[in-house]
């Protein structure tokens, strides 16, 4: 299992026993405002997301999102990854974490963390980052972890227009 820690935090890949804090996640008016309503609505939906959309990604791929805990006591406040996307030729980074754990620097110190891993350890030359328009918060985070914006997107079946950022990552 990968595990990556920084000062603050812990990164570790989800198990099925973290789906009530997924149900709590994608369940946040925040979260469906700025990433969608997932269709997430009981402990077994949950479980079932974890299976599908993450385990599998690890076992797939070899990276995936990562539960982001607090280093002191694992407490779980967010997620943040690596995600292959339909659409987008690149890795994206990805990241959602629960709002009383919002401008406190948890999601650019662990963006930054899953950059460096997946420059060192993974080899992964390129990642961008997406986000709606309107997500200030999500585009400073991108800004400082180095992406620059490229240009406006649609994801294939969706027709929001989304924010294209990208990096470098030597």
């Amino acid at each position: 299992m990968s595990t990556i820690e920084t000062e603050r935090l812990i990164l570790r890949e989800l198990t099925v026993d973290d789906a009530p804090f997924m149900l709590d996640l994608l369940n946040q008016p925040s979260f469906i405002q700025f990433i969608g309503d997932r269709n997430v609505r009981t402990l077994d939906d949950a479980r079932q997301f974890i299976l599908t959309r993450y385990l599998d990604d690890y076992e797939r791929l070899g990276f995936g999102v990562y539960l982001t805990l607090l280093r002191e006591n694992q407490i779980p406040i967010g997620i943040c990854g690596l995600i292959k996307r339909d659409g987008l030729d690149d890795v994206d980074i990805g990241y959602a974490f629960l709002p009383q754990y919002w401008a406190q620097g948890y999601a650019s110190e662990s963006t930054s963390a899953v950059l460096a891993y997946a420059r060192n350890t993974l080899g992964i030359r390129r990642i961008l980052g997406i986000t709606t328009p309107d997500n200030t918060g999500s585009i400073r985070v991108l800004e400082k972890a180095g992406l620059k914006f490229e240009r406006m997107i649609q994801l294939p079946g969706d027709e929001t227009q989304l924010k294209l950022f990208a990096s470098e990552t030597r």
